[in-house]
């Protein structure tokens, strides 16, 4: 009976071994980054991931870099554009005009088909002129 299980467990053991070496491969790395090798597509995922798990703050950087303007703001801001977009659909029309906000100051204009706008910039007082020359007042 001895004998019996000894050559059973024999027998079973070489078809264990003979069954993996039929099937067996060599195992090869393949690197997951792409800074080692790895597909070049993995660098966004495993950023991502790195990002996700990163819980430390950077002590020089401000809690927000963008502030919401107020409604006030937006329309201050939608007003002035408003403005300067008539102004600039009368220069159109051969009408000259100017527009003066707490920034800046706009004068428009036009001289025989030659468009001067004039800029300043009301707390430094620099100006700047831009010159369009070739429009028709005519339209």
């Amino acid at each position: 009976m001895k004998n019996k299980l000894l050559i059973n467990s024999v027998f079973f053991s070489l078809a264990a071994i003979s069954y993996d070496h039929n099937y067996a491969t060599e195992l090869i790395y393949q690197p997951v980054n792409p800074n080692f090798g790895g597909n070049p597509l993995n660098g966004t995922y495993l950023l991502q991931n790195a990002q996700s798990q990163d819980t430390h703050e950077d002590p020089d950087k401000p809690d927000s870099l963008y502030e919401q303007p107020s409604a006030l703001d937006r329309f201050s801001d939608s007003l002035e554009t408003r403005l300067l977009n008539q102004l600039l659909t009368d220069v159109g029309d051969g009408n000259s005009g100017e527009l003066v906000t707490d920034d800046f100051i706009v004068q428009i204009v036009d001289n025989d088909g030659v468009l001067t706008v004039l800029i300043t910039d009301r707390s430094t007082g620099d100006t700047s002129e831009i010159v369009v020359s070739g429009l028709n007042p005519t339209n």
